[in-house]
């Protein structure tokens, strides 16, 4: 599932008229990027969550025929919903015997999703994600394991500790997951709610993993100005 219903607010002046996975990078959507990047490891069949200017993205996906996957739309005109309420309103769309990935339409990346489903499988995690030693403002917490125990704001120093343990190091978060189908039955939130919420809600009493990635290419476009940072790394 890529998500792509964001209102796109730190990616103005494009969002006021057009969604932010269609921004362009070196004449590629952000959306396309992301089609194309799961077909490397034969993953082309493909939920995309839509609310701001989704017409657009809906004509897109049309126009061409999915780039070559199959594409289905998980539509919340009504309301956006957020990650992990757009994860649990796509529950029928995504239901079957294997695990599933999730990935945000902003984000470039080439790390190895072979990669993240074997380690995912090794630790037999319920929900494992990339994860980078970069800086970032908002982070991820693990144990030396690299099982999730919490979350931080370094800049407003906010912190929640899903499960107290010392030493605990902060990462950054890829967006990058892989979810076992079981989530479905265990997510206690409802309606608009981020799937940060759901990984700390689950984290004490399940297996949530961080897979480290540092050192692969890695990009958040979610501002004007990493357009042109994102062209030199993806052509």
């Amino acid at each position: 599932m890529i998500f792509a219903a964001g209102l796109g607010t730190r990616f103005k002046p494009w969002t006021d008229k057009h969604p932010k996975a269609l921004a362009l990078v070196n004449n590629k959507s952000l959306l396309q990027r992301n089609v194309e990047y799961l077909q490397q490891y034969h993953i082309t069949d493909v939920v995309v969550n839509v609310h701001h200017f989704a017409d657009q993205i809906i004509a897109a996906v049309e126009e061409n025929k999915g780039w070559g996957s199959n594409i289905i739309i998980s539509d919340e005109r009504n309301e956006v919903l957020e990650t992990g309420g757009g994860l649990l309103n796509a529950k029928q769309l995504l239901q079957s015997n294997e695990p599933f990935i999730t990935l945000n339409a902003d984000i470039l990346t080439n790390l190895n999703i072979n990669d993240l489903i074997s380690f995912h499988k090794k630790n037999n995690a319920l929900i494992s994600f990339g994860i980078t030693n970069r800086k970032s403002s908002r982070s991820f917490l693990f144990d030396k394991s690299n099982r999730l125990c919490g979350w931080e704001n370094s800049s407003t120093g906010e912190k929640k500790i899903a499960i107290n343990k010392e030493p605990l190091h902060a990462m950054g978060y890829s967006c990058v997951a892989v979810f076992e189908q079981a989530v479905f039955t265990l997510i206690p939130q409802k309606g608009k709610f981020s799937l940060t919420d759901t990984y700390l809600s689950l984290a004490p009493n399940h297996l949530i993993m961080g897979y480290d990635h540092s050192g692969d290419q890695f990009i958040d476009v979610g501002k004007p100005e990493s357009v042109a940072a994102a062209e030199k790394i993806f052509e």
